[in-house]
């Protein structure tokens, strides 16, 4: 009797061990699926952190200034092809204003076979036809018109703190010569290097007071007015 007890007793021992074994195991595989999570989105926000500092550090990056004083801006780009015995061939031109700031602008045009290089192109054809224009202060002396083409521009002098009132392709033109302050309108023709043209055509135009004393010869109206 005393060994049935023993046997008894011990029985319900050995039944609830293995369940006791096997009870941590889901806890042990959650553990380690949660540190993989955790080691996972650790890296993932390092990465995260690194790449939004690297753009914002890029972000603040002010540009440089260009080392001879002028800046460029590229009004149109346009793409034409040609049909040869192995397909199409195509070619680029850009329509670029560059000026100073100061009074000087110029346009020009490039072309090549890479919209890179006809824009190189056209910078340095820009460059080197800079122009001198009459600006008082930071607007035009006076009204003026002109036309090129189709193309016809209005242009108007305006109060400081006006602003440039005007298309894309005039105030690209105007800004590079150095206006700030400047009323527009564009009639006719919608085609950028007309525009262009017509607007560096104005600007030619516009002659200050002392300017035209000068050319006439009045040289007492000019001491007076000073």
């Amino acid at each position: 009797m005393s060994d049935e007890k023993q046997v008894v007793a011990s029985a319900p021992a050995t039944a609830a061990s293995p369940v006791a074994d096997a009870a941590p195991a889901p806890e042990r595989s959650g553990g380690a699926g949660g540190e993989r999570n955790d080691r996972g989105g650790g890296r993932g926000g390092d990465r995260n952190d690194r790449g939004g500092g690297n753009r914002n550090r890029r972000r603040n990056q002010e540009p440089e200034a260009p080392r001879d004083g002028l800046i460029d801006k590229v009004i149109f780009i346009n793409r034409s092809s040609k049909v040869v015995k192995g397909g199409r061939r195509f070619s680029f031109s850009a329509l670029v204003v560059a000026g100073d700031r100061d009074g000087r602008v110029g346009l020009g045009l490039g072309k090549g076979g890479e919209v890179s290089e006809s824009i190189k192109k056209g910078t340095e054809n820009a460059k080197t036809r800079l122009l001198k224009v009459a600006l008082a202060a930071n607007t035009i002396p006076h009204e003026v018109y002109s036309h090129f083409g189709g193309a016809k521009v209005l242009l108007r002098p305006a109060s400081p703190g006006t602003g440039l009132i005007c298309g894309k392709t005039v105030r690209a033109v105007v800004e590079s010569a150095g206006v700030r302050d400047i009323l527009s309108k564009s009639l006719g023709s919608k085609n950028a290097a007309n525009v262009a043209k017509a607007t560096l055509q104005a600007l030619r135009q516009l002659r200050t007071r002392e300017q035209i004393y000068t050319a006439r010869g009045i040289e007492g109206r000019l001491k007076k007015s000073a």
